[in-house]
Formats: structure tokens, C-alpha cells, sequence
């Protein structure tokens, strides 16, 4: 105990990195950069923010560009200085913990569907688009709600229905799907489909022609997807089916396509086989407006914007909101108890001044009492 050394001098800089890239807790990497000054140039000069997040979503490309923003000015570009250097990489490592951090602890969650781009192919439009898939209801002013691909003889041909995230960068938890079940046909039969993917990326068309026409929504070289999940089974059944991926996924550039792969349904009137949605939901959150993406010319540059400030109230807020839900819920709980409390006491007051009640029939017959004070049990159950 009479020898202090630093841990890191004392390990080596080869040893000391191996330990950290173990690490794969943000929490854990942060409270290390806080140890010294030492500590913290080492930490962030080797990229260990950056190098943790990357092995969590090895499908993020590397961002052309990271910007700071405040309320008062945006941060300086990165320059030939020292200086500018160190800066752009702390501002790296505060972004990519905050990543980290966001992918490990989910909350806040609720449907990040903004609205609807393309379906590959809709059998009656627009009584049957994709729009109808955001309605959670199967009637919809008076008439059924769903979409329905076009008809196919072969069932191994795919379908695919395109949407707009609420922001350029969602975290996205599980999908939920609700296949249609025709009830006005014959059986009732449930157009699902045999199993499903989801995509995630961004459109390459200038933000002005993102829904331009219907043709150049649907090509799918308009589109980059960086992050593409496993193939889910999915049941023939009318219920809002849940696949929650392997692991929380960053949507980068907020579209999300889901793939319908497989038909099992045959319509009896033209034979042939569609698949039919009812309802969808993506389930995750937005990472707006603390993080913003912009997608920089037709190559597909991504640059990031962090806002610190916004962070602030973002936690501000959310801390409001749960204080707000947990006084709502003691508020109610409380006016349970003294609602309580009142009849109790009002029945102790009336038992006190009235005493126990005797009902005497005049004639002192008690059956005939009975039948008259008393009633049958279906004007019992009446009452």
C-alpha cells in the first residue's frame, strides 16, 4: 500500500487496451475515463467509445461527419491543429457512449410510424392501400380496413410494404403485424404470409422527391439498407403477431421496409394467392432531437448532429412525465382511500345514532313478513 503506481502505467498500454475493449457496459467505460486526465486521454485518443458501439451495430457505416450543435453556435470543423483534433475525437466519444447508451436502455416506447410510402403491389387501390395498415381497428368508417397485395398463381412471390419513421434516427424493438382475416368470405380464411424480414435504411432521392411518384418509391435502388434482420415465421392468425428482433437496431435514415416472403392463402373466387395486412406497428424510439442524420448528395454520406441542450430537456422532460404519472397514480390512490374512509365513518355515525334496525310486520306472522318485505331472486339480482 506504501507504492501507488497508476493502473494503466503499471499494465502497459497493450495490456491496458485489452482489458478496456472487454469492457462492453458505456456505463462502465464512462466512470473509467472519469478516473484522471490520464485516464480519460487514453480512453478517448484510442476510439474505445467508438470501438464498443461498433461491435454492438457492426452494420452502422462509419458517419463522414460529427457536429456538435449548442443553442449559441455549432462547433468548429475539425482542422490541421492539435487543438481541433482532440476535440473532434472527445466529441466522437461523448456521441458513440450516447449510442451505446440508448441501444442498452430501452424506454419510452411507442409506435414510430410516421406514415406510409409504397406497397409493391395493391390489389384495389386505394380502397385496399397501405394507408389502412396505420388504422389498429379491422372497420374503418363503416367498410373493412386492410391492405391487400395483388393476386399471384405463384405463392413464393414476395410482397413488401415501405414506411417513413418518425426521424431520421430510431431505435427500432420488435414489429408488430396483424394479418387480415376476411370475414365476409366464405370460412373466414386469414391472409397471412409464411414469414417475414424488416430492412432498415434511407432514401437516396433528394428529400423533395421522396414521395414524388409511386414508381420511383418503389425502386429499390432508391434505397440503402443498412441493417437487415432474420427471417421470422409468421402464423396464420388474426392477432397482432410480435417479432422482436435479436437486438435493438438503429434505423438510419428512418425508412423501414417489411418483406412478406411466402403466400399460403389462395382467394376462392379467382384462385389465386394474396397476402392481406390488417394492422402494423414499429416499436422503438426516436433519437430526436438529441441526435439528427443528414444524408449528404446522391454517394450516401452520412453525418451526424449531436445537440447537447437538447439531451437536457429531453431528460427534463421525461423526469416531468413520470413524476406527473406517479402523482396522477398516488393522487388516485389517495382519493380511493378517503372515499374509504368516508363510508366507513358514515356507517360507524348511522349504526351510533341509529342503532340496529328491527322490522316488525303487524300481524306478527314472520313467513308472511318474509313474503312481503322480501323479494325473488331475479328481482334481487334486478336491484
Amino acid at each position: 500500500m506504501d507504492i501507488r503506481a497508476d493502473l494503466l502505467e503499471w499494465l502497459g498500454l497493450d495490456a491496458s487496451a485489452a482489458v478496456l475493449t472487454r469492457l462492453d457496459d458505456p456505463a462502465d467505460l464512462a466512470r473509467v475515463s472519469a478516473v484522471s486526465w490520464s485516464w480519460r486521454r487514453f480512453v478517448i485518443a484510442n476510439g474505445f467509445g467508438k470501438s464498443l458501439f461498433l461491435r454492438s451495430s457492426p452494420y452502422v457505416p462509419s458517419f463522414s461527419r460529427i457536429a456538435e450543435v449548442s443553442s449559441s453556435s455549432e462547433s468548429a470543423e475539425v482542422g490541421s491543429s492539435a487543438a481541433a483534433e482532440w476535440e473532434c475525437l472527445e466529441r466522437e466519444h461523448r456521441v458513440y457512449l450516447y449510442l451505446s447508451h440508448c441501444l442498452g436502455s430501452p424506454k419510452c416506447e411507442r409506435n414510430c410510424i410516421y406514415k406510409a410510402i409504397f406497397a409493391s403491389s395493391t390489389d384495389n387501390y386505394p380502397d385496399e392501400s397501405i394507408d389502412n395498415t396505420l388504422e389498429p381497428s379491422e372497420i374503418a368508417d363503416r367498410r373493412p380496413s386492410y391492405w391487400s397485395s395483388g393476386g399471384q398463381r405463384d405463392p413464393r412471390v414476395p410482397e413488401s410494404l415501405t414506411y417513413r419513421l418518425v426521424s431520421n434516427l430510431c431505435i427500432v424493438d420488435e414489429i408488430k403485424i396483424k394479418p387480415f382475416r376476411a370475414f365476409f368470405q366464405y370460412g373466414n380464411p386469414i391472409y397471412s404470409a409464411k414469414s417475414v424480414r424488416f430492412q432498415m435504411g434511407y432514401s437516396k432521392l433528394a428529400p423533395g422527391r421522396n414521395t414524388c411518384t409511386a414508381q420511383q418509391s418503389a425502386l429499390d435502388e432508391n434505397y440503402h439498407w443498412t441493417y437487415t434482420s432474420p427471417e421470422f415465421p409468421m402464423v396464420q392468425e388474426n392477432v397482432l403477431q410480435s417479432f422482436k428482433l435479436p437486438k435493438p437496431a438503429i434505423c438510419l435514415g428512418g425508412i423501414l421496409r417489411i418483406d412478406l416472403l411466402g403466400r399460403v392463402q389462395k382467394q376462392a373466387m379467382d384462385d389465386l394467392y394474396y397476402i392481406c395486412v390488417c394492422h402494423v406497428q414499429v416499436i422503438g424510439r426516436s433519437l430526436s432531437p438529441v441526435l439528427d442524420l443528414d444524408i449528404l448528395g446522391t454517394a450516401g454520406s452520412l453525418a451526424l448532429k449531436y445537440s447537447p441542450d437538447a439531451r437536457s430537456r429531453v431528460i427534463s422532460v421525461t423526469t416531468a412525465e413520470d413524476e406527473a404519472r406517479e402523482s396522477s397514480s398516488w393522487n388516485s390512490l389517495a382519493a380511493g382511500l378517503r372515499h374509504l374512509r368516508a363510508v366507513r365513518w358514515n356507517q360507524v355515525i348511522l349504526n351510533t345514532l341509529l342503532g340496529p334496525v328491527q322490522f316488525l310486520d303487524d300481524d306478527g306472522d314472520d313467513d308472511d313478513g318474509d313474503d312481503d318485505g322480501g323479494g325473488s331472486l331475479e328481482e334481487e339480482a334486478a336491484l
